[in-house]
């Protein structure tokens, strides 16, 4: 157990020397809730609502592990000049081992529509990091190893992000790469070794459909697919049960790591609120109890009848 707290802790110095290609993969957010959340992972999903919602999310990842990530989220988006365009803004602070990163992004979409339902939108993202990494905190075996000497502290880091992304009333298909140039080399060393970024692209493919059961109960299988040049690629599998057009409950697969179950509830017209727990796969279960997941969401200007047509994403 000692072992697998300490390589949470020397996590950022892994990073910075790129000797860890695997440990790059958690660089984006990672959440479980993603069908009900898809700004957080694409800026085109932006006024994909003829209302604007605004999501408020919590995850503590491997509960009981020292160093263990912790991520918060706040976003907010709505359509624009008669829904052809949409506009978001998210924030995050993503905390793991020594490393904080806080994250403002502006979002932008602009849609066309594809037949009498469907839209497809492109969007661009827009966002400033502030990174931090308290590296004096981290046991290391050289303790003339420069690399560790210095705290970084509040770095400012420029980030670009891409996606497409298309609906209708019951399906959705996006691609993405939330971060598509970074301009983070202050936060690379001087290494011949090293990389010439810290940041790296990651690729996001996601879908899915609503099919109706009957008139009580809706099927949603959804994917997420993400892929990163340095590690293996990850896949959430997921399928969501809707009952009576207000409560949801799932359940997931994500590759190699865990499996995933979910809860929703439309508490009224405004106000939606959700839960997920992971339960590791891989060795990791052995030390830590899971991953819990929050969220509170409210969908501002929806109108009261419009309940009884749901929100499937």
């Amino acid at each position: 157990m000692s072992t697998l707290r300490n390589l949470l802790r020397f996590l950022p110095a892994i990073l910075l020397a790129g000797t860890a290609s695997t440990l790059h993969a958690q660089q984006e957010l990672m959440m479980s809730q993603y069908m009900f959340n898809g700004l957080f992972i694409n800026p085109a999903y932006a006024g994909s609502h003829p209302f604007a919602s605004a999501t408020a999310l919590h995850r503590s990842q491997w509960v009981g592990m020292e160093g263990a990530p912790r991520t918060n989220l706040l976003g907010i988006d709505g359509p624009v000049w008669d829904r052809k365009m949409g506009v978001g803004f998210t924030f995050s602070h993503d905390q793991i081992g020594v490393s904080r990163d806080m994250e403002m992004a502006a979002h932008y979409a602009y849609r066309i529509r594809t037949g009498a339902n469907g839209h497809l939108a492109f969007g661009l993202k827009a966002g400033l990091s502030m990174y931090s990494a308290k590296l004096g905190d981290l046991v290391y075996w050289d303790a003339q190893d420069p690399l560790y000497q210095a705290n970084i502290s509040n770095a400012p880091v420029g980030k670009f992000g891409f996606g497409m992304h298309w609906n209708n009333e019951r399906s959705f298909v996006g691609i993405s790469v939330p971060t598509i140039a970074a301009a983070d080399r202050q936060l690379t060393p001087d290494l011949a070794t090293a990389p010439d970024h810290y940041f790296t692209q990651h690729y996001y493919i996601n879908a899915g459909h609503v099919f109706e059961l009957n008139a009580d109960f809706d099927l949603k299988p959804s994917v997420l697919v993400k892929y990163q040049q340095q590690a293996p690629p990850e896949a959430d599998l997921n399928l969501n049960v809707l009952f009576k057009d207000r409560f949801w409950i799932g359940a997931g697969y994500r590759t190699g790591d865990a499996f995933v179950g979910m809860v929703e509830f439309q508490i009224n017209h405004l106000f939606r609120a959700g839960y997920a727990y992971d339960m590791n796969t891989s060795g990791l279960r052995h030390y830590n109890g899971g991953s819990h997941e929050v969220m509170l969401g409210i969908d501002l200007g929806r109108e009261p009848i419009s309940i009884k047509n749901p929100r499937y994403f």
